[in-house]
């Protein structure tokens, strides 16, 4: 039997809305992930309703955000809830959502985002008898890797989460490795559905126009674009600032302070900067509206992504789009984006020294630099939010002929 095309997707992004502005609080990639895909899903005809917590008072209880792609605001637990205690609001959130399912916007598949909504995919999917996939974003395992050890309640509810779901997203074929090296088969698929770019707002543009608007002048610019948090690294980039040569050099430090060590690990930045004798030279900018992050990408010469993990890198693929050679840590979905020596440099280590190393070779080399640059224009044309709607579109269309997955 032919699969019948999926009509209608509930989407969950329990702890963090695709609206909130990424840098703020705990919204990042994940916010532009959600975004950007079921957008995408919505203009290929696809109905679209996505799920979040009301995370401050006031919101309406639905956003029409374009044809075919709501939102609703899910009203659980007080708005300013830690997102440590999150978990104990998920049985009230999944029974709002439940019942929005039944009366309001029926669907043909759950989509649950991060660990949180997968708990609540869970439950729904047994309620509702409806398919579910996951794209955790982030797993326990993998960021115990690296030193960021997560609670062992939530290694256990993503292991149940792994055991019920249909198919689970990954963004790259590295970030499947892993999943499979960590966590051996699951019953469901494991789908490789990679992220893109909106090349409307990030592409190439006049360094000197992005410098004006900004009130930069000619010395050399660092950029780290990222919630402030350990997770993300930012104190190898301060340290990359501090070991070149080049005195006249800037760090632009673009986000937030993120999660219950943020305020904390922000404090310590400037402390470290203080210490390093940079304070001056590093310039702590709040976060921006996603479209205006381009000027930033455009006005640097190199763009810092240090972090301990992450399962793709949407801030080294946007700096690319726009341009701009990359200096990452070699892990996870970063090894996909960045071929070393070619649109950018991977460093092995966490290692302020090695990372100085290579952003001297671009500042130093012109040549390479420009190199570097048209190189990452071009692979960054390969990511597209429009293919990985399509390629989930048909993904989930084959769950019509074949039987759910049973909860192992």
């Amino acid at each position: 039997m032919a699969a019948s095309p999926v009509q209608r997707v509930a989407v969950l992004s329990l702890h963090t809305s695709p609206l909130a502005q990424p840098g703020v609080g705990d919204g990042g990639g994940m916010n532009v992930y959600v975004r950007e895909l079921t957008s995408s899903l919505a203009r290929l005809g696809v109905e679209c309703t996505t799920y979040t917590r009301a995370w401050k008072r006031g919101l309406p209880d639905v956003v029409e955000i374009e044809p075919n792609h709501r939102l609703v605001h899910v009203r659980a637990g007080d708005v300013d809830l830690p997102k440590e205690q999150l978990v104990e609001i998920v049985p009230e959130f999944t029974d709002t959502v439940s019942h929005h399912l039944r009366t309001h916007s029926p669907a043909d598949v759950i989509h649950a985002n991060y660990w949180l909504s997968g708990l609540s995919g869970h439950q729904l999917k047994h309620d509702l008898n409806l398919p579910l996939i996951t794209t955790f974003h982030t797993l326990a395992r993998v960021k115990a890797l690296h030193g960021d050890a997560e609670s062992v309640e939530r290694e256990k509810i993503e292991s149940s989460i792994i055991g019920c779901s249909d198919a689970i997203f990954v963004s790259c074929e590295e970030e499947r490795r892993q999943f499979r090296e960590l966590y051996g088969a699951s019953p469901g698929t494991v789908e490789v559905i990679t992220p893109g770019v909106d090349r409307a707002y990030f592409s190439p543009g006049s360094r000197v126009g992005a410098r004006s608007a900004l009130g930069l002048g000619k010395q050399p610019v660092l950029l780290f674009v990222g919630r402030i948090q350990p997770l993300k690294g930012l104190d190898v980039a301060i340290e990359t600032l501090a070991t070149l040569e080049r005195r006249d050099a800037v760090l632009l430090v673009v986000g937030g302070a993120s999660g219950r060590e943020g305020n904390r690990e922000y404090a310590r930045m400037v402390a470290l900067s203080e210490r390093l004798g940079v304070a001056d030279r590093v310039h702590f900018i709040d976060p921006q509206p996603h479209h205006l992050l381009s000027t930033f990408y455009r006005a640097a010469d190199v763009v810092l992504v240090p972090s301990r993990s992450e399962s793709f890198g949407l801030v080294a693929l946007e700096a690319s789009a726009c341009g701009t050679p990359v200096v990452a840590t070699a892990v996870g979905g970063l090894m996909s984006l960045i071929a070393d020596g070619v649109n950018g440099y991977l460093v092995p280590q966490r290692d302020a020294s090695l990372f100085a190393a290579r952003v001297t070779q671009v500042l130093d080399d012109p040549h390479l630099a420009a190199r570097l640059s048209d190189e990452a224009v071009i692979r960054s044309q390969r990511y597209s939010w429009q293919h990985a709607a399509m390629r989930m579109r048909r993904t989930v269309a084959e769950f019509a002929a074949r039987d759910l997955v049973l909860c192992s």
